[in-house]
């Protein structure tokens, strides 16, 4: 994390070509341009490049008024940054106490092709580490699972899955060389990898339990060689989480002349997920003490921020006993620590509420993540790890 006046926080999001992962960015970014989540929602999601917001939203359109689907893109590394720029309310106290003003969501897309295909020279090679290295400060990486593909092999899914993941593990090995430098260990490196159906409208029967008992029968073997090779990259091993998280992800309802974009699933859960889960599971780690001083200066670093906008109040500095310093100069308890990350139930509810009666849209907006996270597993679209 990284936090000046924005938390930023970064995702990495990998497919195979075709996957649908272009339909899934402009689906996000285009849902939250919609006149009804303007008026409604308690913040704005603005792309901080013109450019690149005027295009996804174009893809968008495209889906919903002409049931067009965005053009393929080949070897595309791209890399977008959205601000969720929160609606200023009427207590200027509660802006002015504000540990941030923003969040700011960096979306790094890995083309698929590099996990399929070779090279075609050494500039493409370069690239393609260039690339990799660009998405090392992502907190959470989603591994896509095309839900067409499981449907063009029922019975047999363990052909596309085990296809999938050595792919995946042999291209993150061809890549080992040039991402250790003198062999060490990573310390900023996705630690968080998400299992994630897409096109998961195509099989309406699975839900999250039924996805990730279908991974565990017919790939779990690979799943756990891949989590072998990542925790070969990273330091602090035990600090990774590979294959244990799982969510269902539908961009669209699509039929042969129609797009439903409002008929979404699993896209409302992109940002509670990367403001969210790495908070949670990294504090947990620092509790369980399963990461270095090093490694947890690097998670920890804006979670001080996050954690008294969370709960909604400025945190005095205690004395000098079990503190974690961060980033930002909050100094923080453990104990505030550890209750913000496990805050949940009627206690998250009503700090939700009081924090919309007082207008403190940054804390409302902050428990509203984590409450949607909690439905999401009601819904059984989202599954965590509770390790």
């Amino acid at each position: 994390m990284q936090v000046s006046r924005a938390l930023e926080q970064h995702i990495a999001v990998f497919g195979e070509s075709g996957s649908g992962k272009t339909v899934m960015l402009s689906s996000f970014y285009g849902a939250t341009q919609e006149p009804r989540h303007l008026q409604k929602s308690l913040f704005h999601v603005v792309a901080d490049e013109i450019g690149q917001g005027t295009r996804l939203h174009r893809n968008y359109l495209g889906m919903r008024d002409s049931a067009r689907l965005p053009a393929h893109t080949r070897f595309s590394a791209t890399s977008y940054s959205f601000s969720v720029r929160l609606k200023d309310g009427f207590d200027a106290r509660a802006i002015k106490a504000r540990p941030f003003d923003a969040l700011r969501l960096v979306w790094h897309d890995y083309p698929g092709e590099w996990f399929e295909e070779d090279v075609s020279g050494p500039e493409e090679a370069q690239r393609k580490v260039d690339t990799f290295m660009s998405l090392l400060g992502s907190d959470v990486a989603l591994l896509l699972v095309d839900g067409q593909r499981l449907l063009d092999n029922v019975g047999e899914e363990e052909r596309y899955l085990k296809s999938l993941l050595t792919n995946f593990r042999n291209g993150l090995l061809s890549l080992k060389d040039d991402l250790l430098e003198g062999g060490k260990p990573l310390v900023e490196f996705p630690r968080i990898w998400i299992m994630a159906l897409s096109k998961s409208d195509l099989l309406p029967n699975l839900d999250v339990f039924k996805f990730r008992d279908l991974l565990i029968e017919k790939a779990g073997d690979d799943i756990v060689e891949l989590r072998e090779v990542l925790a070969g990259l990273v330091e602090a091993s035990d600090a990774l989480s590979v294959g244990e998280d799982f969510v269902l992800i539908s961009s669209a309802k699509f039929s042969a002349d129609k797009i439903e974009v409002t008929k979404r699933v699993g896209l409302e859960l992109i940002l509670p997920l990367a403001a969210m889960l790495p908070f949670e599971r990294h504090v947990r780690w620092a509790q369980l003490k399963q990461i270095p001083v090093k490694v947890a200066e690097s998670l920890l670093g804006g979670a001080g921020a996050l954690a008294a906008a969370l709960i909604g109040r400025k945190v005095k500095q205690p004395g000098s006993v079990g503190l974690l310093r961060n980033l930002v100069g909050f100094v923080l308890s453990k104990e505030v620590l550890n209750d913000a990350a496990k805050l949940a139930g009627d206690k998250l509810r009503d700090i939700n509420s009081e924090a919309l009666a007082k207008q403190d849209y940054l804390t409302a907006t902050l428990t509203r993540f984590r409450m949607d996270l909690d439905r999401g597993e009601e819904e059984q679209i989202l599954l965590r790890s509770r390790r």
